[in-house]
């Protein structure tokens, strides 16, 4: 049988939807909302319970907060979900509860360190948790098209420079543990960098969409030889280098990495050639010497990576302890509320809250967590594939390597694969900026799956009716 053509399941489309045929299709967004809604409920009720033995196994008794919090954490969870259904209505369902599900597993666990080493990290991250959600709602109703993104390119180039520049304005910047990343008002702190990458990561996305076919098909003279034309290449190599200079100023190798990663992968996913890697490979190698020869933090971070041992009791401190406390873990983990890495691995919240995941969830509770992230990575990759526009396509890669990256750099610097980067796990550490800047990433993902679901509905819709009238023609003869 022939297919149809886009334009005829277009207008038939637009009629059915109208007419009473349209139930199916509203029926179908409703499906996506309540799988949703019972995964978002599934998830809450593991939080609880990961809270529950958190508790139990450290003080020996029953919190008193538990059904306060499995409100909380429910009624978190429907002000999100409502707002898929109202904003969003045809998106992807598992990304939010996915989300949601490592949002509460580091609640869990920075309340652990709490209670390990009598600190108050948890009541602000539950904040900032209820910041991050009230911020995704806003950016539903803000965001309301994609493509309104696309349209102001250049303001968010210049968003993007003003956020990277505004912790080295005197008196506002802040220095912390040797990296200059943060604003300081009053006791309020907060890292710009962090909404920085995504709106550089619009930017990488819409110059990329529009000079896609300059940057693929050879189209310079190089003797007898056609090769490609590097001019359209250099305004955004600009803006790039301007990116890694500034955080290199601001001594963080961190970001400078997620930059370096995410422009190289956008540029291969958008053009498919695989000379652009061996580039990025090279300007890698290239930029690695240079930091380690002259940036101070670069040279401690590989010296630390290269010689932990003899530097165990200085900056390998960290390093150690997270591997007594990953191997003491073993398959099933020494018990919620028993490891000792919340109390002696030193600031454990942040960096390193994946190995007292690893201690006392063991082997599978850590796996559970890369899953998690393989999942969340697969989901965003899908809404790319099944964008509407290549604007939306490489907006949706671009913020999906961004977690991915995040995820890969700071659990394989843990295990030792790579240097620490000092970036944290996403959803997962204590951190306000870095959560409130992972909600709009998935506030804007969520967009972008409405838009291609809803168009995707729209043509299945249509084929569906098309089809039933054929039959119905057939039949009568």
């Amino acid at each position: 049988m022939k297919r149809l053509s886009t334009s005829r399941i277009a207008s038939v489309a637009t009629m059915t939807l109208n007419g009473p045929d349209s139930k199916a299709l509203r029926r179908a967004f409703k499906a996506r909302r309540r799988t949703e809604l019972g995964l978002l409920v599934g998830a809450s009720v593991i939080i609880v319970a990961a809270y529950t033995l958190m508790v139990l196994g450290n003080t020996k008794s029953l919190p008193s907060n538990v059904v306060p919090l499995l409100i909380a954490i429910l009624g978190l969870g429907i002000v999100a979900h409502v707002a898929n259904r109202i904003f969003v209505p045809s998106a992807i369902p598992v990304v939010l509860p996915i989300a949601f599900l490592l949002n509460g597993l580091g609640y869990v666990m920075i309340s652990r360190v709490d209670l390990g080493t009598g600190k108050s990290y948890a009541p602000l991250q539950a904040a900032w948790t209820a910041g991050g959600v009230a911020v995704y709602v806003i950016t539903l109703f803000v965001i309301r098209r994609s493509r309104d993104l696309d349209r102001y390119r250049y303001i968010l180039l210049a968003v993007g420079v003003i956020l990277l520049l505004l912790p080295l304005v005197p008196r506002v910047g802040a220095n912390v543990n040797g990296a200059r990343l943060w604003l300081q008002v009053g006791r309020f702190t907060f890292q710009p960098v962090e909404l920085g990458k995504l709106v550089l990561c619009v930017f990488f996305a819409s110059y990329f969409a529009e000079k896609r076919e300059l940057l693929t098909i050879p189209t310079a003279r190089f003797g007898n030889r056609l090769v490609l034309d590097p001019r359209p290449l250099l305004p955004i190599m600009l803006a790039w280098l301007f990116a890694i200079g500034v955080m290199s100023l601001e001594h963080d190798i961190g970001f400078s990495a997620l930059l370096f990663t995410l422009f190289i992968g956008m540029l291969w996913v958008t053009t498919g050639r695989t000379g652009y890697l061996l580039l990025g490979v090279i300007l890698f190698a290239i930029g690695a010497y240079v930091a380690t020869r002259y940036l101070s933090q670069t040279h401690i971070r590989v010296e630390t990576w290269l010689h932990p041992g003899q530097l165990a009791s200085t900056s390998g401190e960290q390093l150690v302890q997270s591997w007594y406390a990953l191997g003491s873990g073993g398959i099933g983990g020494s018990g919620l509320g028993l490891g000792f890495g919340a109390y002696k691995i030193p600031v454990p919240q942040s960096d390193f809250i994946f190995a007292v995941i690893g201690e006392e969830m063991g082997l599978l509770g850590s796996a559970m967590v890369v899953v998690a992230f393989l999942l969340l990575i697969g989901a965003g990759l899908r809404v790319a594939q099944a964008a509407r526009s290549e604007f939306a396509k490489l907006t949706a890669t671009g913020l999906t390597l961004v977690i991915g990256f995040q995820a890969f750099f700071i659990m394989g610097g843990i295990l030792r694969l790579f240097p620490l980067t000092g970036i944290t796990l996403p959803f997962v550490s204590y951190g306000g900026s870095a959560l409130i800047a992972n909600y709009v990433l998935i506030a804007i993902l969520m967009r972008i799956s409405d838009e291609g679901g809803a168009a995707a509905d729209k043509a299945d819709q249509a084929e569906f009716e098309l089809e039933n009238e054929r039959r119905r023609r057939l039949l009568s003869g």
